[in-house]
């Protein structure tokens, strides 16, 4: 066992597969690829290697593979997979090596292969939170005017309604819906600084090169951000405020499901090996406990963001460890939202007797 997110069961519980996989060995070799390849065609295209050769390391590294004993090899001896990889890389390329990694470094590849995983996790988000949107909306649609007891400091003040209690779990996702579309031009950019972060090896065609790349690789064209990490720092406060707000509807959910208020009718709740009668609001803890995850992680990121002069390793490698999983946490916390809206058989009542 390494994680909760790759345990055989515990995995049932806290993964998700569909973001695990952007994170997966072969995604991110696709990711170092497609930098390699933009990185060819700008070379070609500014004339820094000839037509021929730059054709030619265009197709070897379209079809290249690698040996992941070696990348993983490289990556203990040196701290990272991109020595091994570019290595790998030329080897394949042959005489055409020079349009391979030429100029670039490792974290050029890494932070671009990170800002296309950020593109499409950010794709998946905002595609579950318009789906759980919806099926809040369709809950206060059903339910909306049925009543609920106001409660203020967990005790009970005056009634309300369904629809009050519903839209205080719902308005939140409209801000993080923004909030995405709002980072993604901040993440979803290409790095290329060379060496140490100043391009000096592209010169005196570093803009067109980069430029050239990163409409290939349709991010933005931005100045080098290598050891600036903010943007990064704000998108994983996103995704904690995500899991928070959904954390926020779990802790409702599993109040309101308490024997004698039964405010809440869930079906298919979780059972226990002592007490058959007992069902429990499984999803809705889940909710508050990969809440509660994500915030402890965050303070990791916030630590991450301290990248001595113009390159880190440690904070480097810490943000390895934590972003993947806050990205599999959020989106779990979405699907799970989704899941107990669809347990819901009936919320609320006709009347309360104050």
């Amino acid at each position: 066992m390494t994680s909760v997110f790759d345990h055989p069961w515990l995995d049932a519980l806290f993964g998700d597969d569909d973001v695990s996989e952007l994170w997966s060995a072969p995604t991110q070799l696709e990711h170092f690829k497609a930098f390699e390849v933009a990185l060819a065609e700008a070379l070609e295209a500014c004339g820094r290697v000839s037509p021929s050769v730059g054709r030619a390391a265009i197709e070897a590294i379209t079809i290249a593979e690698f040996d992941i004993s070696a990348l993983a090899d490289g990556t203990a001896r040196d701290g990272l997979p991109i020595p091994s990889f570019a290595r790998q890389l030329r080897a394949f390329a042959g005489p055409n090596s020079p349009a391979v990694h030429n100029g670039a470094t490792s974290q050029d590849v890494l932070d671009t292969a990170l800002a296309l995983t950020l593109r499409e996790l950010t794709n998946i988000l905002d595609h579950r939170i318009q789906v759980l949107d919806g099926k809040l909306g369709e809950i206060v649609t059903l339910h909306g005017t049925r009543m609920l007891m106001g409660r203020t400091r967990m005790q009970a003040a005056l009634p309300t309604t369904v629809s009050n209690r519903v839209e205080a779990w719902r308005r939140p996702l409209k801000s993080h819906l923004d909030g995405l579309a709002v980072l993604r031009p901040q993440v979803e950019r290409l790095q290329l600084g060379g060496a140490v972060g100043d391009r000096a090896a592209f010169e005196p065609n570093a803009e067109e090169v980069a430029s050239r790349m990163a409409a290939r690789l349709s991010l933005e064209n931005v100045p080098v951000w290598h050891t600036d990490r903010s943007s990064i720092a704000d998108f994983a406060g996103r995704l904690s405020l995500i899991s928070g707000t959904l954390g926020k509807m779990g802790q409702d959910v599993a109040l309101m499901s308490q024997q004698g208020l039964d405010e809440i009718k869930l079906r298919g709740g979780g059972g226990s090996s002592a007490m058959p009668h007992k069902s429990n609001p499984i999803n809705a803890e889940l909710l508050v406990c990969l809440a509660r995850f994500n915030a402890t992680l965050l303070a990791g990121m916030h630590q991450a963001m301290i990248h001595e002069q113009e390159r880190s390793g440690e904070a480097w490698m810490l943000e390895w460890m934590i972003l993947p999983q806050m990205s599999v946490t959020t989106a779990r916390s979405l699907a799970v939202a989704t899941l107990v809206c669809d347990e819901i058989e009936q919320i609320g009542m006709d009347a309360i007797r104050t």
